[in-house]
């Protein structure tokens, strides 16, 4: 039943899907959350630019052979209407070192007849230490 609920929850469910399924190491859940349509895009990071399922099953085969990856999504920015939503978030990694690091990443879903599903994901590599918590600031105009 929770498969069922993940193909079709909310934008945020399926982003909760999609870390899941790289913690893992499930290429096939993971690929059951993107798009149908051969346009869907995925960098990531240092990477280049992969374009349609083919490329992007690819590039997640070869970098969960090694194992699930442990990535602590924080700080979700959200913006969304009716048809699209489009999650900016820092994920939390351990780079080669063992030291804490974090990427930035933007995930981007569009409401399908099958549901919310991934048309973008997009990471880079981060300078410094992970930004403060920003949500809880005001700004006085």
């Amino acid at each position: 039943m929770k498969r069922l609920k993940e193909l079709n929850g909310s934008a945020a469910e399926i982003e909760a899907a999609f870390y899941d399924a790289l913690h893992r190491a499930d290429l096939e859940a993971l690929m059951a959350l993107w798009a149908d349509d051969e346009e869907i895009v995925c960098i990531h990071p240092g990477g280049a630019r992969l374009i349609g399922h083919a490329a992007i099953r690819a590039s997640w085969e070869t970098i969960l052979a090694g194992g699930g990856l442990h990535i602590v999504p924080a700080q979700l920015h959200e913006t969304h209407n009716l048809m699209s939503s489009v999650h900016t978030v820092i994920e939390g990694v351990t780079n080669e070192d063992g030291a804490p690091a974090h990427l930035l990443a933007t995930n981007v879903y569009v409401k399908t007849p099958r549901g919310w599903r991934i048309v973008l994901h997009h990471a880079s590599i981060a300078p410094g230490g992970a930004p403060a918590d920003a949500t809880g600031a005001q700004i006085l105009h």
